[in-house]
């Protein structure tokens, strides 16, 4: 997992004006909530005074968990801002100066295609990877159903993974079409990866053979088999973008944006976007559509092992067909060559014990003294090297 990319928190329309939540995102918890404006905060969820969740329940139900813009900890009443700057702390009177320390992470927001978004990491505005754009959004030619969310009890780059495999539609997804594979032509087509055009990962096309669709809700789509194409690619190490044309001029473009919890869960934020069956009477049978397909590669997926990709090519025997894979894996190793990996092993010997993580926002290259350690983060490859070639 890596710091220094925008991330989903929770769909906007699970965001109340009044009740703050509690979202687990790289394996450290966040305390969302809306400001007296209606904007969006996003703040590191343990409290410097005695460790109280910010984001967590509250049993005084008709005390306010939002005053002044601020979000209120349900142990002692401390007020935090979305500067994440204490401004209120009851035991010593409302309106004393809390001490400078008294400050948690708050994290750059933005609200976006019915998302919360936040930039997990440090960088200034002017070094952080761009925040993905989906410009089909406001396109009237185009479509978008309601976002939805699907939970995930598997690693999130074998989520990712499954989405740029051109060779599992035959075997995992029979809502396709497919009756079966002739073994005697059967062939995934060579093709080309070239970098997404918004930078900072990967894409490819590929052309498939592919039934026709008899379902009469697809009637302006590809009746009679034939190729079809279909493309995949990757923005960050936790967006996969897919497109696949259902006939000569009507299109889907899906975005999963991918919410890793921890090594183990994952929550998808799924925008599907399309340029034809324009009428909202077909989102709830597309919506059915694309939550069996979902389900069909949960059923493998959940059963892969290891859980976690492996830190090798070579303990796996790739093919061509695995090319996007193989470039996506790539392109997490320019993340890691940045330094913003996160070490999970250091992580886990110690979250949850005596000691308490966040994830370092911007602010903490402007100020010292915090009370919440920063997550460890690996060395970079050359680093790690280096310090191993010193150790021997």
């Amino acid at each position: 997992m890596y710091i220094n990319f925008w991330y989903p928190m929770i769909r906007s329309e699970d965001l109340s004006p009044d009740k703050p939540e509690r979202v687990k995102v790289l394996g450290v918890n966040f305390a969302v909530y809306r400001n007296g404006k209606g904007e969006a905060r996003v703040l590191s969820d343990t409290c410097v005074h005695r460790g109280g969740s910010l984001g967590g329940h509250w049993e005084l139900g008709t005390a306010p968990r939002i005053v002044d813009d601020c979000i209120v900890c349900p142990y002692h009443g401390w007020e935090f801002n979305g500067d994440g700057a204490c401004v209120n702390i009851p035991s010593i009177g409302y309106g004393t100066k809390p001490p400078g320390r008294a400050k948690v992470d708050a994290y750059p927001t933005v609200e976006k295609y019915g998302i919360v978004f936040a930039f997990l990491g440090d960088l200034p505005e002017n070094e952080r990877p761009p925040m993905l754009e989906v410009p089909e959004w406001d396109d009237p030619a185009w479509r978008a159903n309601t976002v939805i969310t699907l939970d995930l009890d598997y690693y999130y780059e074998r989520s990712i993974e499954n989405g740029l495999d051109p060779a599992h539609n035959e075997f995992v997804h029979p809502t396709h079409g497919y009756k079966g594979i002739n073994r005697e032509t059967y062939r995934v087509r060579d093709y080309e990866v070239v970098d997404y055009a918004q930078g900072w990962g990967m894409w490819f096309l590929h052309r498939f053979d592919a039934p026709g669709l008899k379902d009469k809700t697809w009637e302006e789509a590809q009746t009679k088999a034939g190729g079809m194409y279909a493309g995949s690619g990757t923005h960050g190490p936790h967006t996969m973008i897919t497109e696949i044309n259902v006939g000569p001029n009507q299109k889907f473009r899906q975005y999963f944006i991918e919410q890793p919890i921890d090594q183990n869960r994952t929550r998808v934020f799924f925008v599907n976007m399309r340029n034809f069956m324009l009428d909202a009477k077909h989102d709830g049978p597309i919506h059915a559509r694309n939550k069996v397909v979902a389900q069909q590669a949960i059923n493998i997926l959940v059963n892969v092992y290891p859980p976690r990709t492996p830190i090798s090519n070579t303990k796996e025997v790739l093919m061509p067909a695995d090319r996007a894979v193989v470039a996506y894996r790539e392109w997490l190793a320019k993340f890691d060559d940045k330094g913003w990996r996160i070490d999970w092993d250091e992580f886990t010997r110690r979250n949850g014990k005596d000691t308490a993580f966040a994830i370092p926002s911007p602010r903490r290259r402007e100020a010292g003294n915090w009370v919440v350690e920063a997550v460890p983060l690996l060395a970079s490859r050359d680093g790690r090297k280096a310090a191993k070639a010193a150790d021997e």
